[in-house]
């Protein structure tokens, strides 16, 4: 959040307009102010915008913040340290939303000064990483030469998951229908579609049930009648075509 003070170049403005320079007229002082005001709501989540929300002036709000998040205290300090050292990814969580935990527990010890090696920091969370991710955690760990940091671990984190969630879309969406082509696999479908229950379908005809086109006291048409039955048994065909070597081109019938 600091971080962000210093970037809106508002920072200053924490300690009152009563510290700002005389240089500048009391319209800049007052947006200044109000822009730090706004730039500590938009960093603070729900539950602690609750707690400072009615504080009067952007110095209380922020003395309150320090009082609440920021003390220095040595109980403080150990229970954020218990929370980095305990920190322990499930796989019921996407990736992102557990670095943004880890993320915050880093941020949470930098601003009371306590100071962290990157290179602990990367260890810490390649073993918070879940049983799924050994063969991730071999690959940072060994597979290449020098330190890993931190920010390649986390970048090599997000690509896998989103690595993940694109090959799940692609098997989501990439059940299809087969054909298969040749006498063999066209007679065998043709013998598995018969015997079929004739009371769950509707004659093409006359649109009634319990019997099939073919038995329609309305149709004389026999040329109709295999490929009605077929079609009315297993609800779909497919006409397949195939040669057979000295013998020419042959159709059957292939239901899908």
């Amino acid at each position: 959040m600091q971080a962000v003070l210093i970037q809106q170049k508002c920072e200053k403005a924490l300690k009152g307009e009563g510290v700002l320079p005389v240089t500048m007229t009391q319209v800049e002082k007052t947006e200044m102010v109000d822009k730090a005001r706004s730039a500590i709501v938009l960093c603070l989540g729900d539950k602690v915008l609750r707690d400072v929300a009615k504080e009067p002036t952007t110095t209380s709000m922020w003395s309150k913040l320090e009082s609440l998040y920021m003390t220095k205290s040595l109980a403080h300090r150990q229970f954020l340290k218990q929370q980095l050292y305990s920190f322990k990814m499930v796989e019921s969580k996407t990736v992102t939303e557990q670095l943004t935990e880890f993320n915050k527990i880093l941020d949470d010890l930098e601003n009371i000064e306590v100071q962290i090696e990157d290179e602990d920091k990367t260890i810490l969370l390649l073993c918070a990483l879940p049983i799924s991710f050994e063969s991730f955690k071999d690959t940072m760990l060994y597979g290449k030469e020098g330190t890993v940091t931190l920010e390649e671990v986390r970048a090599a984190l997000r690509t896998n998951e989103l690595t993940k969630s694109k090959d799940l879309r692609s098997d989501e969406n990439g059940e299809g229908l087969s054909v298969s082509r040749g006498s063999g696999g066209a007679r065998g479908n043709q013998g598995s579609s018969k015997g079929g229950n004739k009371a769950k379908y509707k004659c093409f005809k006359c649109h009634k049930f319990d019997h099939f086109k073919r038995d329609c006291p309305e149709d004389n048409d026999d040329s109709a009648q295999v490929m009605s039955e077929e079609y009315e048994d297993v609800g779909a065909l497919v006409v397949c075509c195939w040669e057979d070597e000295g013998e020419g081109s042959h159709l059957g019938i292939d239901a899908l």
